[in-house]
């Protein structure tokens, strides 16, 4: 069975536009086109399109996942080379995640110091007494709280955050 472009667009969640743009950059080699000049597909094609996909989301460069799709094509002889890309940016995409976990248990502190200055009806309470400096333990305040919660993964990543 073969698909049209727009039906590959609603199965994939993509616009035609992005699926044009895929194939002029080189990602798409693999798709044959009728004898009027349009894309056909295949089940194995939308595969090797999730698998695009995949590589885009995690913020691979055009440029790499097209290297990826001709390594592919190489067959067995660059399986190697293959697995160790993607391990690399596994990597590169566990490390964006432990950045936005970082980003995130902040936000939440500063959630929680402005939540209580809401409460106190003002931002005073975390402030060294006769200052307008915040106090230089209110993150030690925010980490008892945290503790009372159970909540370990946060404070974890607040203590690394703290040691940078």
């Amino acid at each position: 069975m073969s698909y049209t472009i727009g039906e590959v667009a609603k199965q994939l969640g993509l616009s035609v536009d992005t699926i044009r743009y895929y194939d002029k950059a080189g990602l798409m080699p693999f798709v044959k086109r009728d004898s009027a000049g349009r894309r056909q597909f295949t089940a194995n094609d939308l595969h090797l399109m999730e698998m695009v996909m995949c590589l885009k989301n995690a913020g691979v460069p055009v440029a790499e996942i097209a290297t990826f799709v001709d390594l592919r094509a190489q067959g067995d002889a660059s399986l190697a080379t293959r697995y160790h890309l993607l391990e690399e940016h596994e990597q590169n995409l566990k490390t964006k995640i432990a950045d936005l976990q970082d980003t995130l248990a902040y936000l939440q502190f500063k959630k929680w110091y402005y939540k209580t200055a809401v409460a106190a009806g003002t931002e005073t309470i975390h402030y060294e007494a006769g200052t307008n400096e915040v106090h230089p333990h209110i993150l030690d305040e925010y980490l008892k709280v945290l503790a009372q919660q159970h909540d370990t993964a946060t404070i974890e990543r607040l203590i690394h955050q703290r040691r940078q």
